[in-house]
Order: C-alpha cells, then sequence, then structure tokens
C-alpha cells in the first residue's frame, strides 16, 4: 500500500512538473509571438490607376502611395487614359483610382462601369471646367468678351481638341457670341506655355482651365463668370475602388473614403509636381510631406 502511495505521488509530482514546464513553455512562446494589432497585419499589394495628364490624379496617387507604404503596403502607380482605368478598376486590375468628376464629366463611364465598381468617397467638391484671364484682365465675364476682343489678343487659347472642356468651350462661344475670337485647341502643355509668357510679359490672355489644377497656384489668374451656366456646375472629385477592396483592405477603404484635400495642400504639391521628372517625384512628395507631417498624419488617424 505504501508502495504503491509513493508511485501515485511521485507519478504525480513528475505531472505536475511536465504541465508547469507545458506552461513555461506556452508563456514564453506567446510573449515572443509576433504581435497581431492592425499595424501589424497591415500590408498587401495595391495598385492605382492615374490619368494621363491630369495633376490632381498624379498629386493624390503619389500622396496616397507614399503615405500607404509608410504604413506597410505596397503600392504601384499604373498610368492610362480615363477609358482604360475605369475598365481597368471593373474588371480587379486596379484598386483605386482617386480622380472621378461627379456628377457630369465621368458620367458615362460611371453608366458603363459604377456597378462593377466601389464609391469610397469626395475628395474635392468645387470642381470645375472654367475659361480663366490673368488676373488684371479688363473683363470678368464670358458676357464681357464680346466688347473686349482687340484688348483680349483676339484668341482664346485651349488644350486637345477632343477634350470635353474644349467642346464645353466651343458651346460658350456660340452662346456668348464669340465668334470674333480664334479659338486655338493643340494640347494641355502648350496652353500652360501660352499662360506662363503671357503672365510672364504682363500680357491679356484667356486660357480654357479646370479647377483643381496647379495655375491657379502658379499664376495671378481669375476665372470668368458664366451666367448662362455654359460650363456646368461645380462637381466632386470622387475616389472610386473595385469591388472587394472594402473587404481585402478595409483600413485603407476606410482612409480613402474619409480622405478630403483642400485647395491650397493640391495647389501646393502640384506646383512642385510640376515639370519635375517622374524620377524625381518620391523625394518630392517626400518633402512635402515632411512640410505638412501634421496634415498628412491626419489621413489615417
Amino acid at each position: 500500500m505504501f508502495k504503491r502511495s509513493a508511485a501515485a505521488i511521485a507519478v504525480t509530482a513528475v505531472a505536475g512538473l511536465t504541465l508547469a514546464a507545458c506552461s513555461a513553455d506556452a508563456e514564453a512562446e506567446e510573449s515572443t509571438a509576433p504581435e497581431t494589432s492592425d499595424e501589424a497585419m497591415a500590408g498587401g499589394d495595391l495598385t492605382f490607376a492615374v490619368f494621363n495628364g491630369w495633376d490632381e490624379s498624379l498629386a493624390t496617387s503619389l500622396l496616397w502611395e507614399a503615405v500607404l507604404e509608410e504604413k506597410g503596403y505596397n503600392v504601384e502607380l499604373e498610368y492610362a487614359d480615363p477609358a482604360v482605368v475605369f475598365q481597368g478598376v471593373a474588371d480587379g486590375d486596379y484598386d483605386v483610382v482617386t480622380d472621378v468628376w461627379l456628377p457630369l464629366t465621368h458620367a458615362a463611364y460611371i453608366e458603363d462601369f459604377g456597378a462593377d465598381m466601389v464609391e469610397l468617397g469626395a475628395w474635392f467638391d468645387s470642381a470645375a471646367l472654367t475659361i480663366a484671364v490673368n488676373a488684371d484682365a479688363p473683363v470678368d465675364s464670358l458676357a464681357d468678351l464680346p466688347d473686349y476682343v482687340d484688348e483680349m489678343g483676339g484668341r482664346i487659347v485651349g488644350i486637345e481638341p477632343g477634350a470635353g472642356l474644349t467642346t464645353a468651350t466651343e458651346n460658350a462661344i456660340e452662346a456668348y457670341g464669340l465668334e470674333d475670337y480664334e479659338f486655338l485647341t493643340s494640347s494641355t502643355p502648350a496652353m500652360l506655355s501660352e499662360l506662363d509668357t503671357a503672365t510672364s510679359n504682363g500680357e491679356n490672355i484667356i486660357v480654357t482651365l479646370w479647377e483643381p489644377h496647379w495655375a491657379y497656384g502658379a499664376y495671378d489668374i481669375k476665372n470668368l463668370e458664366d451666367p448662362e451656366g455654359i460650363l456646368g456646375e461645380a462637381e466632386n472629385i470622387v475616389t472610386y475602388g473595385r469591388v472587394g477592396l472594402d473587404t481585402d483592405f478595409p483600413e485603407v477603404a476606410e482612409w480613402l473614403g474619409a480622405f478630403t484635400m483642400d485647395a491650397d495642400h493640391l495647389y501646393d504639391l502640384e506646383n512642385q509636381l510640376n515639370g519635375a521628372d517622374s524620377s524625381d517625384y518620391e523625394t518630392i512628395v517626400a518633402e512635402w510631406i515632411a512640410a505638412n507631417q501634421e496634415w498628412v498624419d491626419s489621413l489615417t488617424a
């Protein structure tokens, strides 16, 4: 009886030591296990689609590339024309596009592809097609222009012939009786070069523009009033994502949905990117973020 009791005690003691060792190992393993916080779990590959030639598309995409990579994501930017971008987001080839103009400019694309995309949120609420002049020009309205053909140089400098802004300007020329003006179309860079030359020389000039655009931060210019509303009302710029983005990357979708950017920040970043080589974008954006750190931090707060 005694021997059996002693043996039982011994077995119990060994079992206790084994359990204690297992418990200690578990605690050690738990203490060295990787964290499972949201920050530790963040990461993954994301592709932002950027409209060719659209400065606000480039600026916001580069900004979010830097912000998200700091948070542990791998971000790639793909450049394409709007038709390709909308098709790509709808097909799931691109994750995000930040530059959808609504309710007018991109309405046809949303009608075609909107059911296969997710609207995340509007980040700019005063986008508009415009006709602008130097700030000290003797005209304030499109309705004034017929009386100032000679003073304004007799030209309206436009952008690409196939652009929606070009069509809107043609409508404005008809509505306001501006047929005495020569309407020049070629390209956005050519228009901006004409604007730069005229403002540098103190000359009057009329150009077709849109807001937001870095030119408003670089030059002393004003928009002409459009009392007939020919150029349309102000629009929102909206971020869209592929279907499933909010499930696969809920944190990113939440940040992008809450994103807003005022004109001052946007024009400042666009100005610094304007004319820069793409190889310098990373450095330019990093320096801009450092100069606006508090605001940038608020994007993911």
